[in-house]
């Protein structure tokens, strides 16, 4: 018989989420989670190390999920394509189903300073691992770098729009127009480097030019 019941999880979750909807993050206990999930708190420590995982429980597993699609995937796409196409894939496995629940818990970190500042923990983590199998991948650190930064840059803007009250279309539908207009936004901001650069041979001066003839000898 097992220890706890295979849906604690998703009862903790939705009992946080309504306790922190109801009455705020800061006002909401563990003992008050688990009382209106109807499990103990002994369950509630197994899962999860304090009320704040209870919103970011799911990171690991998808940090694990888009590594791992990032590592197996089609290695001729460019870095940035790569890390795109892995989102879109875990967007659809993952997320999708629980937009409601993503939702919420979105709304949840964007009230609250502590936990705005745990989701930048969480995501500053999760584009090193990202960069860390591109560099395996294409072998140049910082590429990887970029690249990883870019995508998140990317995901960050469509999960911002996938979350907006009356927004009908996939995440997965919104990463390409994202990824889209952040080319276009560094395309239209980029400066050519060897634009407006000084030619190290113009306006130098020629020695022989203006120069006096010794005079002649008398």
């Amino acid at each position: 018989m097992p220890r706890w019941k295979p849906d604690a999880v998703e009862r903790l979750q939705a009992a946080a989420l309504e306790l922190f909807d109801e009455q705020g993050f800061e006002r909401t206990t563990v003992a008050e989670i688990v009382q209106r999930a109807g499990l103990t708190q002994r369950t509630f420590f197994n899962h999860f190390a304090d009320k704040r995982e209870v919103l970011f429980g799911l990171s690991a597993e998808l940090q694990q999920e888009i590594i791992g699609e990032i590592a197996g995937g089609d290695d001729t796409l460019p870095p940035l394509d790569a890390v795109v196409r892995a989102l879109e894939v875990v967007a659809d496995k993952m997320l999708e189903n629980r937009r409601a629940v993503v939702t919420r818990r979105y709304a949840v970190i964007a009230a609250n300073p502590e936990l705005q500042e745990r989701e930048l923990s969480k995501n500053a983590a999760l584009t090193e691992a990202i960069a860390a199998v591109l560099h395996a991948r294409c072998g140049d650190p910082e590429t990887a770098f970029l690249a990883a930064g870019a995508a998140m840059l990317a995901q960050q803007a469509a999960f911002r729009k996938w979350t907006r009250p009356g927004e009908t279309r996939t995440l997965r539908d919104l990463l390409p127009d994202a990824l889209h207009s952040l080319r276009t936004t560094v395309n239209q901001n980029s400066v050519d480097p060897n634009q407006n650069s000084v030619d190290p041979n113009q306006n130098s001066v020629d020695p022989n030019q203006n120069s006096v003839d010794p005079p002649l000898p008398t």
